[in-house]
């Protein structure tokens, strides 16, 4: 009989959306289901054309997010979405996250000492 899983190993939390820019730029694709151009989504998430390029790849290779180039008028434009498998394996994320947050807000410990008046 196999054993349970261990209540805090949390295996649903994807290593590929749990680095701080990926979640920006995911959390930033995930409200706008249109997509996001390729400046406006560096502007939201604070980073330079070479990390969001390179995060934006490793997005791209789980197949969470597809990116498509075009034109709008004459200039060349890079849109970035989220896929269908990258907007359910997201909402997966964030269940585990919230349970993450329920299971650490249950064990924290108010402060017992009494503050002076």
């Amino acid at each position: 009989m196999p054993s349970p899983e261990p209540p805090y190993a949390y295996a649903g939390l994807d290593r590929v959306f749990h680095e701080r820019a990926r979640l920006g730029i995911v959390s930033s694709l995930a409200v706008h289901a249109e997509g996001l151009g390729f400046s406006e989504l560096k502007t939201l998430c604070g980073l330079t054309d070479g990390n969001l390029n390179r995060h934006l790849a490793v997005l791209e290779e789980a197949g969470f997010v597809a990116i498509d180039k075009g034109y709008e008028g004459k200039r060349p434009l890079t849109r970035c979405r989220l896929t269908e498998q990258g907007r359910a394996r997201f909402a997966e994320y964030l269940a585990v996250l919230e349970e993450v947050v329920r299971k650490a807000a249950g064990t924290a410990q108010p402060n017992l000492r009494e503050t002076p008046a």
